[in-house]
């Protein structure tokens, strides 16, 4: 695949964070008396910002409750650290290989800026992205602003770059701009919903991606 740039998606794409941030958003909202949902909604909220996360799950939800449980998140979510050996193996090598091959590298993620800058540091992988947009400083997926920022951010058309997420999310938001996507199957999502959005291609491991971004 002939791309300029490759954006990634955060969690659930390049970190094993999917049943931490699941676990984090289960027991701030239970302990606040929320009532306990199917581990599979906190996941399949994954990729957006919390804002939207919180409206999904809670319907009605006020902005003081929301407060309350994203105060409680980041006391959970925070208590682990991000390290290298979160990232799942062989994704490292993936962006050095892309750094390398002169193709340019960036995140599009649902996190929040600090959570992103902590991680960035901790994971190692920090230094070879050359931007970084958040959802608490643009909009939410699967609105197309993070993506619409980082192709300006190069001088680029959308179709020279490629959008990578494990969430339909990450797909919906490419498809609305008109960039080409890649779904990986180790996330959040599986085939059946991430081909719902016509991705260039949906990968189940790590050698898959490097042979469909010709590495």
């Amino acid at each position: 695949m002939k791309v300029k740039v490759v954006i990634f998606d955060w969690d659930g794409t390049l970190v094993d964070s999917v049943e931490h941030i699941a676990e984090s958003l289960h027991q701030a909202a239970t302990e606040l008396g929320y009532p306990q949902l199917e581990r599979e909604a906190y996941r399949d909220i994954i990729g957006l910002g919390m804002v939207e996360a919180l409206e999904k799950l809670y319907p009605g939800i006020s902005r003081d409750e929301m407060n309350a449980i994203r105060e409680g998140y980041g006391r959970y979510f925070f208590s682990k650290v991000t390290s290298p050996q979160n990232v799942f193996k062989g994704m490292a090598d993936v962006v050095t290989d892309l750094r390398t091959s002169g193709r340019g590298c960036s995140v599009a993620t649902g996190k929040s800026r600090r959570g992103l800058d902590m991680a960035l540091v901790s994971s190692g992988l920090g230094k070879h992205f050359d931007i970084t947009r958040c959802a608490d400083e643009t909009r939410s997926k699967p609105d197309p602003a993070m993506l619409e920022e980082i192709v300006r951010f190069y001088g680029i058309d959308p179709s020279e770059a490629v959008m990578i997420g494990d969430t339909r999310y990450d797909l919906d938001m490419a498809q609305r701009l008109g960039m080409p996507s890649i779904g990986v199957e180790w996330g959040v999502h599986k085939r059946d919903v991430l081909e719902d959005y016509s991705p260039h291609a949906v990968v189940n491991s790590v050698a898959d991606l490097r042979r469909v971004l010709g590495l």
